[in-house]
């Protein structure tokens, strides 16, 4: 089951369990310019469950946005996997918490965590930390985060083939946020302030 959530305007939730066979697939919007909080707990409660979490922020002012989830696998042959990717500009706040937890009884379980941002300028501040935690033996789990700015190498080669400076920076940006804004519909970009 596929589920788009903008938060701040749909009813999230907040714990979803996920029984033997279940799939979910669900992608979370943090709309530009509006303060948003997102604290989501998913059970994996039966053999073979599917987890495919998504999520997408573009902070342009100066809002805060906090991502906690934590993704439990409480049963075995269940798979999870969350990506986050974001921008942060002006003097917006973003905190990621994420949490994955593996119960002794979870063997063959595959479980993966991703967040990364761009900071587009000294003033934003990102936080991230993604966390494992497991407690069988037969897994195979990884979990990443990365902060960094655009490539200046990137951006003198693209105004050196006659790409101003600002739509340079909109494609590296785009191209950044392509794993997740490609899950959207076209309707759903200027929610994080683009239009294609």
């Amino acid at each position: 089951m596929d589920r788009l959530y903008v938060i701040g305007w749909d009813e999230v939730p907040q714990h979803i369990t996920l029984g033997a066979g279940e799939s979910l697939k669900a992608t979370f919007v943090f709309p530009s310019r509006v303060d948003a909080a997102l604290d989501l707990t998913v059970d994996l409660t039966g053999p073979g469950a599917e987890l495919d979490l998504a999520g997408i922020f573009v902070c342009a002012d100066a809002e805060t946005v906090d991502i906690r989830t934590r993704v439990r696998h409480l049963a075995g042959g269940c798979k999870s996997n969350q990506l986050f990717r974001g921008v942060a500009d002006g003097r917006s706040r973003v905190r990621f918490d994420g949490l994955v937890y593996v119960a002794p009884d979870a063997q063959k379980t595959e479980a993966y965590q991703s967040c990364n941002s761009l900071l587009l300028n000294e003033a934003a501040r990102v936080e991230t930390d993604p966390q494992l935690e497991i407690y069988a033996d037969d897994v195979v789990c990884s979990h990443g985060a990365a902060i960094g700015y655009l490539s200046a190498d990137e951006l003198f080669y693209m105004r050196s083939r006659g790409i101003p400076e600002e739509e340079a920076r909109r494609l590296q940006i785009l191209s950044f946020l392509s794993p997740v804004l490609s899950r959207l519909p076209e309707s759903a970009y200027s929610l994080i302030g683009f239009q294609r």
